[in-house]
């Protein structure tokens, strides 16, 4: 039986608060919550205390790499789903059959991908969110701030360009806690030519 949220909650503001971070926003009930910028291993424990601290009961794509022994477990039972980057297919069907029942959902990922510096954001985000309907919250870090939390809502219109200069000009400021590994908010297909 897991803990009951107001504890988790509790602990997750407590814990912001005795870093000296301050909290920002609410996370929806349901949605893709994006954590952005990815720029450190602290990220997930993160992500997470912005969920909690909401009372909110995230899940949260990681590398299966991560998964083995105790760290599987802690992952696991908070939240942690393995996923396969070669082989992401299983894994995402069944996220979106949760996604279309009626129970809260909030599927956490960080569409870098990684923590060092890319080229382009991973477009796994808004491909679940056109292919569910669900909104997309820019969930954040600002480690010069000391900010964490949630800012808007998108729901994606189909007009990528248009949908990720929204998601740019929010991140704009936005930092995450080693700046010089930040990845500007950019997906591979802005990149292709209209058709």
């Amino acid at each position: 039986m897991s803990r009951p949220m107001p504890v988790r909650r509790t602990l997750a503001r407590t814990l912001i608060r005795a870093f000296g971070w301050r909290l920002s926003g609410e996370v929806p009930r349901t949605g893709i919550l994006i954590g952005a910028p990815h720029t450190s291993a602290w990220d997930w424990l993160v992500m997470l205390a912005i969920a909690w601290a909401n009372g909110a009961r995230p899940q949260v794509l990681i590398s299966h790499t991560y998964f083995g022994g105790v760290r599987g477990w802690i992952l696991r039972r908070t939240g942690g789903i393995p996923l396969d980057r070669g082989n992401p297919g299983a894994t995402i069907r069944e996220l979106l059959a949760e996604a279309a029942t009626d129970k809260p959902f909030l599927l956490v990922i960080a569409p870098e991908g990684t923590r060092g510096k890319q080229d382009h954001w991973k477009p796994g985000f808004y491909r679940i969110s056109g292919q569910t309907g669900l909104p997309i919250g820019l969930g954040f870090v600002d480690g010069p701030t000391k900010t964490l939390g949630i800012g808007p809502t998108l729901v994606p219109s189909g007009d990528v360009r248009k949908d990720m200069d929204e998601v740019r000009a929010f991140y704009s400021d936005k930092r995450g806690i080693r700046p010089e590994n930040r990845t500007e908010p950019r997906l591979a297909a802005e990149d292709e030519p209209d058709t």
